[in-house]
């Protein structure tokens, strides 16, 4: 199997095996994925791309020794997950220099008595710094947003760095529609790869589902389910955060974030040219301009290849409206 084209750019020629793909790749170097903020989603974001195989990972964090030590205790894991990548910990973004892809997970979930005028405020100021230096040492690389208030965090992550919008992307739609996928599977107790669901607009209480168009084993949704019930499982999916939030009552969810933000890696490491719901700023697509919202795009060695332009009903179209409306006013917040 030939090299990805986004691997042959970054010189990497030999051979490889990357475990979670069952494929053999020609490599002969790794490439070098940075993942900036060693909290619990970047810990886990770090571990999921080192046990792939494929790229060598650097994990960033301000807070000294954080990031040395989960990298260390990663590293230690990886003779038993036979993988061969090296992990470096680093509170220096001299080691992120030409990373090829960057994903960012720095920042802090909103607290008791913090408005949300202050949750974005303080995560603006560290995206902020994060995107300077990124800008700085790893120019050429593709830039995947985790951190929350994710729509907006994208949006100023593309303005700091100057980047093109197809290469400054959010992880929103593929954890709601990873959410929602799950619990349809348990409602119909199937597999969760025969289910197909999709959740766009912004990260957050407007998000958009989309029943209509999601299926099982290509058979609709709604022919499987009464109305009401597909309801209920779309609104557990939007507020699915807020309910692991309620059940950890010290933390928030890390699991479910990291595995969405590594796959849309994956898609770009291996040029898989997947279909996923991304953040991205639309320029006239569904007739918004300059917002960056969740829709369907081709993620793969040149980051958003394609925005996919899915044919609405007026209600739908209305909601997705609303949803960009929403990101706007929390842009707004940061002046920019």
């Amino acid at each position: 199997m030939r090299a990805s084209p986004f691997l042959q750019r970054y010189g990497i020629v030999g051979p490889l095996f990357v475990n979670d793909v069952s494929s053999r790749m020609e490599v002969s170097m790794r490439t070098r994925i940075a993942v900036i903020g060693a909290g619990m989603v970047g810990g886990t974001c770090a571990q999921r791309l080192a046990e792939r195989g494929y790229a060598d990972v650097v994990l960033l964090d301000i807070v000294e020794g954080l990031a040395r030590g989960k990298a260390l205790d990663i590293q230690e894991s990886l003779p038993v997950a036979g993988s061969d990548a090296k992990v470096i910990g680093t509170s220096s973004y001299d080691d992120v220099r030409g990373a090829a892809v960057v994903v960012v997970t720095s920042g802090i979930a909103r607290k008791p008595g913090m408005t949300r005028e202050d949750l974005v405020m303080t995560n603006a100021k560290v995206v902020r710094d994060v995107c300077e230096n990124v800008a700085r040492m790893a120019p050429d690389s593709i830039i995947v947003m985790v951190t929350n208030p994710l729509d907006a965090m994208v949006q100023l992550a593309q303005q700091v760095t100057g980047m093109d919008r197809t290469r400054v992307i959010g992880q929103s739609g593929v954890l709601d529609s990873a959410r929602l996928r799950t619990f349809i599977a348990e409602e119909l107790n199937v597999s969760v790869s025969s289910v197909s669901a999709y959740i766009l607009g912004g990260h957050g209480n407007t998000m958009v589902a989309l029943p209509r168009l999601s299926s099982v084993g290509g058979v609709p949704l709604v022919d499987l389910l009464p109305r009401e019930r597909i309801a209920a499982l779309v609104d557990r999916a939007v507020n699915g955060g807020a309910e692991v939030v309620q059940l950890l009552k010290t933390g928030s969810a890390f699991y479910a974030p990291a595995a969405s933000a590594v796959s849309m890696v994956d898609a770009i490491v291996l040029d898989k040219k997947e279909i996923l719901p991304c953040a991205i700023r639309l320029e006239g697509e569904y007739g918004i301009r300059g917002t960056v919202v969740g829709v369907p795009v081709k993620l793969g060695a040149e980051g958003v290849e394609q925005v996919l332009q899915l044919e609405l009903t007026p209600e739908e179209q209305d909601a997705l409206l609303k949803s960009a409306a929403a990101v706007r006013e929390t842009v707004a917040i940061m002046g920019i």
